[in-house]
């Protein structure tokens, strides 16, 4: 007994002992929630330095074994991470902490990343999500959203509904204004920068001034869009998954007359013209048409309501997958889109006619660390497109049915005695005319075409901290290729009239006007392929001392080149472009106070002559954060962020012609043509032809920025940013206007002699309002406003000042002062005389004399209106949330621009075109003589008036206020959703473009000169988003 009560206490005090010098296990559990105590599932607990660690399930709750003398290391990405020493402790709730935005804390500028505080340029940020629109094309959704952006759209018929827009405004009259668009470090066009999903768009960027712009050199003289996709985080597999169903119809459509108001108003013009000749269309057809008489032998067409639908449904899917491990992340995407037009299909056909585009999304981007000091990075961004649709473009169709006849014969006939047996379609058509037969144009043929868009990136990144600490080496590889191929068929209609007609019997007999084909004739193929590679390679170096300075470095070598074979007949354009720069720019910051920052950019284009290849783009800026001084503590609680910053410097852009037209320094000659000769120039010769003159100084544009700007924010929930900008654009590429025909030449000097200034101001305000832990409100307004004014040009030395183009604005309106319609004859008499139109008669147009000659033409357009781009943009919504609900608006509108109406393609009557409602409701008439009626008179003659010149008779306001997107949200709840797997449930309705409110109501007012053109859509969207 004794031995075994000794060997019982021995044990005990030699496992006592053992627990002094090494402790036993302990098991921990614990749950980790966010700011709201919602459960975080995938959230990471590791043991501090050591690879032991655990994920939480899908309630937020993890189980340990550690040691008491552990710390567990709990992070999920958008939170700090929390460090906790275990100690006695076995139950833990953990609660995370927000980080501070990080999209707002550190911003992607050009070559690297900075934090936003440091910052001393002018970027633009915007949360993705804000760009999240049930539309296939993302540039549809800049507009009014980003400050220093204005942009508009003029068309939405699918895969050509692009809008334009401009950093800061138009700022050039050169070739390009248009900015460079960079994803993920690499040049992509506007049309692949209208394809990316919103769901992959982890920032997107607005580099607006020089010190932001400057490291692009010969390209950033018109800013930059920059785009960067998400990437995996470490973490469990993180699945989502969203889709919408869209249903699209027209904002606006032009509304055309009926048959029977077409042929009175048709009579009534040709009684203006000429009030001898009898009616054109008798009174017994007028009648016959009002009580519906064969529709055949009486056509009354809407050819609109035959050729479109008011509704068409498109789709979206996408799926993502991300995830990793220490050592691998990756982000794995796919999306489909489905695009739809809104003509009819016609079942008589074996193909469709309406558009049908499917686009294909892929994206993978895998992140490998290799060792402790290096990563390599695949990214892979890939899109394929099939299309189907009409042979004729549908924006040509959409034309010709505002211009179709409604009464001149119906869209197809139906077989008369003689054709019972004929199988193909009899066609309408006049022959007194040339109208087309819209119908026969959508249903002829069809287009099928596909292409593809694969970009590939490779990256290697190496720290240096054996060097020296901070220094990074990195290097990258990108690869795009582009290729598509279109295939048109169509058969040749035959197209018929009715020769004879039998009232009492109602039967017609027909007479065929063109013999057309029975098949589809043999294809006709298009096609284009081009690779674009580029290289880049640079140190970077970030590091602080002695908490008190902030210095960052980065010095950049890049390399591209741009084949492309589609070459159109030009051997200029299937020769490689070129493209290399050495860039530089350092960074300093001391006690995050007191900032400054420098680039300069060494860059060279094989466009120029030797002596002007290569050119320095240098840039400065300075900032002062005045809100970390001690002083400013006080004002800390209203206003705890104050900024002000300054930037200067020289951009470049050597995108100042056409693509083909390159090499300057170089002439160019061509085999057509030849010389003409002789007192009157009648005499030519066929030879060869200077089409271009050599000019060894011809260089790039350069853009002189400056920018200053102030960031506050107030009651730490509302971020204000406002900026002054001016720029001076110098060496414009221009012809010149100061060489004289008789020196001989066969073709215009061009030089870099012209300039620009613009000024103006942008600014953003974001509100992020946490009401309670059941509630928010967040909200955004921005501005742009933006003018220019043209500085030097070459012109003819015109005697009236007025005439000259310095001193107004890029792409301003042009034209004569109307003051009202002519009363009368004598009204007429005593004017001056009218140099428009071969008769000028009561009812035309009464333009004014401005050089008082006594004659109305040319010399006499003045500046009239605003420019037709806008100068003056803004955006402003709300979104608010409560528990499992959310609502959220935006308005979006432009001013300060103005469009015209083209008469000459409303005019009714001419080659027998309809009339839009608008003219049939309000026009001069010998029984209505209003003098500021919309139309003037009447008349079913080309040219017969003289309505035809731009003027301020059609000079339109182009301004308008659009709720561009609303959407109402609903997820389920987080406990509910844990039951079945999932960690979010959404579901949302969304509109886009669905009010307008503008003074000008014939058509969408966004559409500007372009109302006639295929419309823009009004979209009603059902969503659902589901993560797991």
């Amino acid at each position: 007994m004794f031995l075994l009560l000794l060997c019982i206490v021995g044990t005990s005090v030699f496992n006592q002992a053992l627990a002094v010098v090494d402790q036993s296990p302990i098991k921990v559990i614990g749950v980790v929630s966010d700011e709201l105590n919602t459960p975080l599932p995938g959230a990471a607990v590791q043991v501090d330095k050591s690879t032991k660690g655990v994920i939480t399930d899908l309630d937020g709750k993890f189980e340990i074994e550690v040691l008491s003398t552990d710390k567990l290391l709990i992070s999920y990405v958008g939170y700090e991470t929390q460090v906790i020493t275990i100690g006695d402790k076995k139950t833990l709730y953990v609660k995370m902490t927000p980080k501070t935005n990080e999209l707002q804390d550190v911003t992607v500028v050009a070559f690297g990343k900075q934090r936003k505080e440091s910052m001393t340029s002018a970027i633009e940020t915007i949360n993705p999500k804000e760009l999240k629109m049930p539309t296939g094309n993302l540039t549809a959704a800049l507009a009014g959203r980003l400050a220093g952006v204005i942009s508009y759209q003029k068309s939405g018929e699918p895969g050509k509904d692009n809008a334009e827009f401009f950093v800061r405004g138009v700022t050039t009259f050169g070739y390009s204004s248009s900015p460079l668009i960079l994803l993920d470090g690499f040049e992509i066009s506007a049309n692949d920068l209208a394809r990316i999903q919103p769901d992959n768009i982890e920032q997107f960027s607005i580099l607006k001034d020089a010190t932001s712009a400057a490291l692009y050199g010969s390209k950033g003289a018109n800013g930059v869009i920059m785009v960067t996709t998400k990437k995996g985080q470490e973490g469990k597999p993180r699945i989502s998954f969203r889709h919408e169903s869209r249903f699209s119809t027209p904002t606006k459509i032009p509304k055309t007359v009926d048959g029977v108001t077409y042929m009175k108003l048709y009579n009534e013009a040709q009684f203006n013209d000429n009030p001898l000749l009898p009616p054109y269309y008798e009174a017994q057809k007028i009648q016959n048409t009002i009580n519906g008489v064969n529709s055949y032998a009486y056509p009354n067409v809407n050819w609109y309501d035959e050729l479109f639908k008011n509704l068409t449904y498109n789709q979206y899917y996408y799926l993502n997958v991300s995830g990793g491990s220490k050592d691998i992340q990756y982000y794995l995407a796919a999306a489909y889109t489905n695009e739809t037009g809104i003509l009819k299909n016609e079942q008589m056909n074996n193909f469709q006619n309406n558009i049908n585009i499917g686009t294909y999304d892929v994206t993978a981007k895998v992140n490998i660390q290799l060792t402790k000091t290096t990563s390599f990075e695949v990214n892979m961004n890939s899109r394929f497109q099939n299309y189907t649709g009409p042979s004729v473009e549908a924006n040509d169709i959409f034309n010709r049915v505002m211009d179709a006849n409604p009464v001149e014969f119906p869209k197809y006939y139906l077989p008369d005695e003689k054709n019972v047996y004929t199988k193909h379609v009899l066609f309408g058509m006049n022959p007194r005319n040339s109208m087309a037969n819209p119908y026969a144009d959508m249903v002829k043929g069809y287009k099928d075409g596909f292409s593809s868009n694969i970009l590939s990136q490779f990256s290697l990144n190496q720290k240096l901290d054996f060097l020296t600490k901070g220094l990074n080496f990195h290097a990258k590889v990108s690869i795009k290729t582009d290729s598509s191929h279109d295939s048109n068929r169509s058969y040749a209609p035959f197209f018929y009239n009715i020769k004879d007609y039998d009232e009492l019997a109602d039967v017609y007999s027909l007479s065929e006007i063109v013999k057309g084909s029975d098949v589809l004739g043999e294809p006709v193929n298009t096609r284009s392929a081009n690779s674009h590679f580029y290289f880049e390679a640079g140190l970077s170096y970030s590091n602080v001392f002695n908490d008190d300075h902030e210095l960052g470095a980065v010095v950049i070598y890049t390399q591209e080149e741009n084949k492309n074979t589609a070459a159109e007949g030009s051997i200029q354009v299937t020769l490689p472009q070129r493209n290399q720069a050495l860039r530089a720019r350092a960074n300093y910051a001391y006690k995050s106070r007191y900032l400054v920052e420098g680039s300069v950019t060494y860059n060279g284009s094989e466009k120029f002559d030797a002596d002007h290849r290569w050119g320095v783009f240098p840039a400065i800026g300075a900032g002062y954060m005045i809100s970390n001084e001690n002083f400013w503590r006080p004002l800390s609680k209203v206003v705890d962020k104050f900024k002000i910053r300054y930037s200067y410097g020289l951009v470049g852009n050597d995108n100042i012609s056409d693509p083909k037209d390159r090499f300057y320094f170089l002439s160019d000659i061509g085999r057509e043509g030849g010389y003409t000769w002789g007192k009157d120039f009648l005499t030519s010769y066929s030879g060869l032809r200077v089409k271009r003159y050599a000019n060894p100084e011809i260089t790039w544009e350069i853009a002189r920025k400056q920018d200053i700007g102030v960031e506050f924010n107030l009651w730490r929930v509302l971020d204000v940013q406002l900026d002054y900008f001016h720029e001076r654009r110098e060496k414009v590429y221009e012809k010149r206007a100061h060489i004289p025909s008789t020196m001989g030449l066969t073709s215009d000097i061009w030089g870099n002699v012209g300039e620009v200034k613009s000024w103006g101001w942008d600014g953003s305000a974001d509100l992020n309002y946490a009401i309670n832990k059941d509630a928010w409100l967040t909200g955004r307004f921005n501005f742009t406003y933006a003018k220019n004014e043209v500085t030097e040009r070459e012109e003819p030395a015109y005697r009236d000042e007025y005439r000259r183009t310095i001193g107004w604005p890029v792409r301003q309106q042009w034209g004569l002062i109307a003051e009202r319609l002519f009363i009368d004859e004598a009204d007429v008499a005593n004017s001056p005389t009218q140099g428009f139109g071969t008769n000028v008669q009561p009812g035309d147009i009464k333009y004014k004399d401005i050089n008082n000659d006594g004659i109305v033409n040319d010399n006499d357009m003045v500046p009239i209106g605003y420019p037709s781009v806008p100068e003056f943009s803004y955006g402003f919504g709300l979104s608010a949330g409560y528990k499992n609900w959310d609502i959220s608006f935006f308005f979006q509108g432009q001013g300060h621009n103005s469009f015209f109406i083209d008469p000459s393609r409303i005019a009714p009557f001419m080659n027998y075109r309809n009339a839009v409602s608008y003219i049939a409701d309000d026009h001069w008439s010998p029984n209505n003589p209003v003098s500021h009626a919309f139309w003037p008179r009447l008349s079913t003659e080309n040219n017969a008036n003289n309505y035809k010149k731009e003027s301020t008779w059609w000079l339109r306001d182009g301004r308008y206020l659009r709720l561009k997107t609303i959407e109402l949200g609903y997820s389920l709840p987080k406990n509910t959703l844990r039951k079945v797997g999932l960690s979010n449930l959404r579901f949302y309705f969304s509109g886009l473009n669905l009010l307008c409110f503008s003074s000008f109501n014939l058509w969408d007012p966004e559409m500007g000169d372009n109302g006639l053109g295929y419309p823009l859509q009004r979209v009603y969207n059902i969503g659902v988003q589901f993560d797991f």
